[in-house]
C-alpha cells in the first residue's frame, strides 16, 4: 500500500466523520455571509419533490476498497476501486430513484459525488459542505431522483482520491430515446500513476512545493495577454510531454504544450493512459460487425489530462455533451477535458480499428480496439489520421432546440477569475484559495428563481475545466448545455443557468490537483 500524506483537509474530514449531528450545520454558518439554504432544509426537500418521478427504486451497493488491479500486459497496481476498474456502470431510467449504499472499506474517509446530476443538495457528496464524510468502516445511503437522461459518472469528493481508481459511469436511460442505434459502448478515459510511480497524495505534496520562482515554469499571467508565450503546435508529436527537467521530482511534468489547450497542457507525469482500465499495449477489444451503428458514451475520468479522441477509419457524429442533446455534428476527433462527457454515433466499417485517446500535449496515448472482421491490429504507437482532422471542442457545438435556455436578462452576474500558478502552486478563484475548514466564507450568492450569469475569466497561462455542481449552464447565447467547460488561458467563457436547485454547491476546476490546491468556490442560495 502506498504511503499517504496527512494534510489539514484529511484531519478535518476525519474529525467530521466522528462528529455528532449539528457540526455540519455549524460548518456552513459563517459570520461573513448571510444565512444560507441548509443542504437538508425544506427548500431542498420541496425541489426534490417537484422532480416527481416514477416511484421505482434502483437499489445498488458500492464498496470502496483497497485492491490490486490488472492494467494489462503484466502491469498491476495497488490502488482503491469500487470493485473493478473502472467501476461497473450504474444504470437507471429517467424518473427512477437511485438508492445507492456506499460501504467504505478504505483506511480514509470518502464520499460519492454524482457528477453532472441536478439532484437534491444533501446527496451531492461533498464533505463537509453537504454531508459528513463516510468514515472508514462506515456506510451511507444516497437516495435521489434521477430525472434527467444522460451520461454521468460518480467519484469521491475528498482530497485527490479521484486520481485513484474510485470512479464509475452512471447512465440514466431515456424511456423515449430518440436516437436509433444497434449497440452501446461506454468508454472511460483516465490518466494513471497510483501504485505505479507512487500515490496521488505524494504527487500533490510534490506539486504543492511549487517551482520556487517564475520564468518559463510560472503559470501566472498576472492579467496580461499571452504575449510571446510559445505554443509549438498541438504537442501531439513534440516529445516535450515526457520532459522532466528543471529540478522537478518524479511527479511534476515539464514542457507539455498544446495549441488546442492554449499553451501548457498539464502538471503531472503519468506512466499510463487508460481506456476502460487497460494500457495501450494490451487494450480492451470491442467486438461487433460491419454496418452496426454504435452509441459511444465517453467519460474523461482523468485528473490532469485532456484527451483528443478518434476512431481510426471513421467519423463521429456528436449527439450529446454532459447529458444534453446538441445539434448533430460530424467530426474526426473530440477534445475531452476532465469531467466532460460526450455521446457520439458511429457506423462501423469492416476490419480492426484503434480508438485512440491522445493525451493532449503529453506525447502519449491510451487506446482500445474495435474489431468487426479479420485483420492485424495496428501497433500501440500508431496514430490514426483522424487525430489531425476536424477536432471539435464543446464551444464549437450548439444546443439542440429543446435543450437551450429561454432568452432572459440575467438577474445576477458573478465574475469568477481563475488565478494562481505553478511558482507557488496557489490555484484559486478571485485570488482566494478555497478554505475547506470554512467552506461558506465569501460564497457566490444566488436567489431562488434567478437567471445567473457566470463569467469564468482565466488569468493564468494554463487551461481549466470548470465544473458547477447541481446545475447545468448554457455556454454563450446558443452554445451547449453543460456542467463542465474548458476555459483557455487568457479567455473568458460566459455561462448562464437557472437557479432552480436550492442549496450549497461547489464550482471548481476539475483538474483534481488545482481544485485541491484551492481553485474552488461555493455557490450558495440565500435562505
Amino acid at each position: 500500500m502506498p504511503q499517504f500524506t496527512v494534510n489539514r483537509r484529511s484531519v478535518l474530514l476525519a474529525g467530521l466523520g466522528a462528529a455528532g449531528a449539528g457540526l455540519l450545520a455549524a460548518c456552513s454558518d459563517s459570520p461573513a455571509s448571510p444565512p444560507l439554504v441548509d443542504p437538508s432544509g425544506s427548500p431542498v426537500a420541496r425541489a426534490e419533490a417537484a422532480r416527481g418521478g416514477t416511484g421505482r427504486e434502483r437499489p445498488v451497493t458500492i464498496t470502496a476498497t483497497a485492491d490490486t488491479v490488472d492494467l494489462g500486459g503484466g502491469t498491476t497496481a495497488r490502488t482503491w476501486t469500487f470493485g473493478a476498474l473502472p467501476g461497473t456502470p450504474v444504470r437507471t431510467t429517467a424518473g427512477d430513484t437511485l438508492v445507492a449504499t456506499l460501504n467504505n472499506h478504505l483506511p480514509d474517509p470518502t464520499s460519492l459525488h454524482w457528477h453532472g446530476l441536478a439532484l437534491r443538495n444533501d446527496m451531492d457528496g461533498v464533505p463537509p459542505v453537504t454531508m459528513r464524510p463516510v468514515a472508514p468502516g462506515g456506510s451511507f445511503t444516497y437516495r435521489f431522483v434521477t430525472d434527467r437522461p444522460g451520461t454521468y459518472w460518480f467519484h469521491p469528493h475528498v482530497g485527490v482520491q479521484l486520481d485513484r481508481g474510485l470512479y464509475a459511469p452512471l447512465i440514466v436511460e431515456d424511456p423515449k430515446e430518440p436516437l436509433g442505434y444497434d449497440e452501446e459502448w461506454v468508454v472511460v478515459l483516465d490518466d494513471w500513476l497510483d501504485g505505479v510511480t507512487g500515490s496521488p497524495d505524494q504527487a500533490f505534496a510534490e506539486l504543492r512545493k511549487g517551482m520556487g520562482g517564475g520564468g518559463s515554469g510560472s503559470h501566472d499571467m498576472g492579467g496580461h495577454d499571452m504575449g510571446g508565450h510559445s505554443m509549438p503546435g498541438s504537442g501531439s508529436g513534440s516529445g516535450k510531454g515526457n520532459s522532466n527537467g528543471g529540478g522537478a521530482g518524479p511527479f511534476m511534468l515539464m514542457g507539455a504544450t498544446s495549441a488546442l489547450l492554449g499553451g501548457d497542457a498539464g502538471d503531472v507525469r503519468y506512466p499510463h493512459h487508460l481506456v476502460n482500465g487497460r494500457i495501450a499495449d494490451d487494450p480492451e477489444v470491442y467486438r461487433s460487425a460491419p454496418g452496426r451503428r454504435v452509441r459511444l458514451r465517453i467519460v474523461n475520468a482523468g485528473a490532469d489530462t485532456a484527451y483528443r479522441l478518434a476512431l481510426g477509419g471513421h467519423r463521429l457524429t456528436v449527439t450529446h455533451t454532459d447529458g444534453y442533446p446538441v445539434r448533430h455534428e460530424e467530426v474526426d476527433a473530440l477534445l475531452v477535458g476532465m469531467g466532460e462527457r460526450y455521446d457520439v454515433l458511429v457506423t462501423l466499417q469492416d476490419g480492426v480499428f484503434p480508438l485512440t485517446a491522445l493525451a493532449e500535449g503529453k506525447d502519449a496515448a491510451g487506446r482500445a480496439l474495435v474489431r468487426t472482421g479479420a485483420g492485424e491490429a495496428p501497433a500501440a504507437a500508431f496514430r490514426p489520421a483522424e487525430l489531425d482532422g476536424r477536432i471539435l471542442a464543446a464551444t464549437d457545438l450548439r444546443a439542440a432546440e429543446e435543450a437551450g435556455l429561454p432568452k432572459r436578462t440575467p438577474d445576477r452576474t458573478h465574475r469568477i477569475e481563475l488565478t494562481g500558478g505553478m511558482a507557488e502552486y496557489d490555484w484559486a478563484l478571485n485570488g482566494r484559495p478555497f478554505d475547506m475548514a470554512d467552506p461558506s466564507a465569501r460564497p457566490f450568492l444566488v436567489g431562488g428563481g434567478e437567471r445567473v450569469r457566470l463569467e469564468f475569466v482565466n488569468r493564468t497561462d494554463m487551461w481549466h475545466p470548470m465544473h458547477l455542481h447541481g446545475h447545468t449552464f448554457q455556454v454563450g447565447d446558443d452554445g451547449p448545455r453543460k456542467d463542465t467547460v474548458i476555459v483557455l488561458p487568457g479567455r473568458t467563457v460566459v455561462c448562464e443557468f437557472e437557479a432552480d436547485n436550492p442549496g450549497q454547491w461547489m464550482t471548481h476546476c476539475h483538474n483534481a490537483y488545482h481544485g485541491e490546491a484551492g481553485m474552488m468556490g461555493l455557490l450558495a442560495y440565500r435562505a
